[in-house]
C-alpha cells in the first residue's frame, strides 16, 4: 500500500508540570522556608525529514501522536523531570497543512530537516520561586501551562529532479527501469503503476545522481480527478524538469499528437506553471510500424523538439540521459 496523503491527525504537545507546595520541616530547623520546585516543561512535538521512509502509511493506522508531559515538581527544591519529545519521521517532500484552514503550517524538504510543529507547555512554578524578603512563607504556586495541539492533514509531493509523464501504456515504468535503478511493476494494461516510482540514474562517473519520478494516472480529464486524478498529479510539482513520453505506435487508436495536446491540457489546468517548466518530448516506441508516419504527423502539428526512442530496442536512450543531465545538473 503507498500512502501519500492523510488526513485529521490529531497532535499533541506535553502539558507543563504543576509547581509544588512544600516547606522544608526538620528537626532542630523551625524556619526551613519554602522549598517547592517548579515543574517540568512538556516534550515538544517535532518532525523529522527522513529519506528512507516512502510513504505516510504509518500515519494512516496511527493518525494520533503526543508528546510527553512534563512532571510536577517536588519537596526539597526539586524541579519535575521534562517530558519527552514525541519525534515523527516522514519522508522528504512532506507538507502539513491546518485541517481545519487548510494553510500550509510546514515543508520538509531535506533529509533530517528538523521542525517544531507543536511547542510543549511550560512547567509552573514551585511556591520556593515566589520566597522574598517580605514573603517568606509563600503558599502561592503556578499550575503548568497547556501544550499546542491541533489536527493537521500530511501529504507527500514527490521531490524528483525529472518528472515522468505520458498516458497509461506508453512505456514509462519500462523506461525508468531501464534508466534507473528502480523496480516498477510492468505489464501491457493501463494503471500498471499504482504509485510513484522514484528511481537514480547515474552517469558513467557514479558522481552524479538525477532522480526521476514516473508519474502514473494521467489520463483525459486527470485534473478532475477521474481515473486516478489528483492523487498523483502533486507529485509533479517539485520536479526540476519533465520528460513528456509520447506513444508513436498508434495501437488502440492513439493518436501521438492528440495525446501530448491532451498530457499539456490536464497538466495546465491543474496548475499553469508546470508548463514552464524545463521538458524533454520523447518518441517511444520508434520500432513499431506505424511509428515513423505518426511521428512525421505529430511533428507538423507540434513544433518542438523530440527524442526518438525504443525501450524495447534500448535505442536511442544514451541521447535521452546526456539531454536529462545537461537539464538538471
Amino acid at each position: 500500500m503507498f500512502v501519500d496523503e492523510v488526513k485529521n491527525i490529531q497532535l499533541s504537545a506535553g502539558k507543563g508540570g504543576n509547581g509544588c507546595l512544600s516547606f522544608r520541616r526538620e528537626k532542630f530547623i523551625p524556619k526551613g522556608g519554602p522549598d517547592g520546585g517548579d515543574g517540568g516543561n512538556g516534550g515538544d512535538l517535532i518532525l523529522i525529514g527522513d529519506a528512507n521512509i516512502n510513504d505516510l502509511v504509518e500515519y494512516r493506522f496511527k493518525p494520533h501522536a503526543h508528546a510527553k508531559n512534563g512532571q510536577p515538581g517536588m519537596g526539597s527544591e526539586r524541579h519535575g523531570k521534562n517530558g519527552e519529545n514525541k519525534i515523527l519521521r516522514v519522508p522528504i517532500g512532506t507538507v502539513v497543512l491546518n485541517s481545519i484552514n487548510g494553510n500550509v503550517v510546514a515543508e520538509i524538504i531535506t533529509n533530517g530537516q528538523e521542525v517544531v510543529l507543536l511547542k510543549g507547555g511550560l512547567g509552573g512554578k514551585g511556591n520556593e520561586a515566589f520566597k522574598s524578603s517580605t514573603n517568606q512563607a509563600p503558599r502561592h504556586t503556578t499550575p503548568g501551562t497547556p501544550g499546542e495541539e491541533g489536527t493537521f492533514d500530511f501529504i507527500l509531493k514527490t521531490i524528483a529532479d525529472v518528472g515522468l509523464v505520458g498516458f497509461p501504456n506508453a512505456g514509462k515504468s519500462t523506461l525508468t527501469s531501464i534508466l534507473t535503478d528502480a523496480t516498477p511493476k510492468i505489464a501491457s494494461y493501463p494503471f500498471t503503476t499504482l504509485h510513484v516510482n522514484v528511481g537514480v540514474m547515474c552517469n558513467n562517473t557514479k558522481k552524479s545522481k538525477v532522480l526521476i519520478a514516473d508519474i502514473p494516472g494521467i489520463i483525459g480529464d486527470a485534473h478532475k480527478n477521474r481515473g486516478l486524478g489528483l492523487k498523483f498529479l502533486k507529485h509533479i510539482e517539485r520536479c526540476k524538469a519533465l520528460i513528456y513520453l509520447i506513444d508513436m505506435s498508434g495501437v488502440d487508436n492513439h493518436n501521438p499528437a492528440q495525446d501530448f495536446s491532451d498530457i499539456k491540457n490536464e497538466l495546465s489546468h491543474y496548475d499553469q506553471s508546470l508548463l514552464k517548466k524545463h521538458n524533454i518530448v520523447v518518441a517511444n516506441k520508434m520500432d513499431m510500424d506505424a511509428s515513423e508516419k505518426n511521428l512525421k504527423l505529430f511533428k507538423k502539428i507540434h513544433k518542438v523538439n523530440i527524442l526518438e526512442i525504443s525501450c524495447a530496442e534500448e535505442s536511442g536512450l544514451e541521447s535521452l540521459r546526456e539531454k536529462i543531465f545537461e537539464l538538471t545538473l
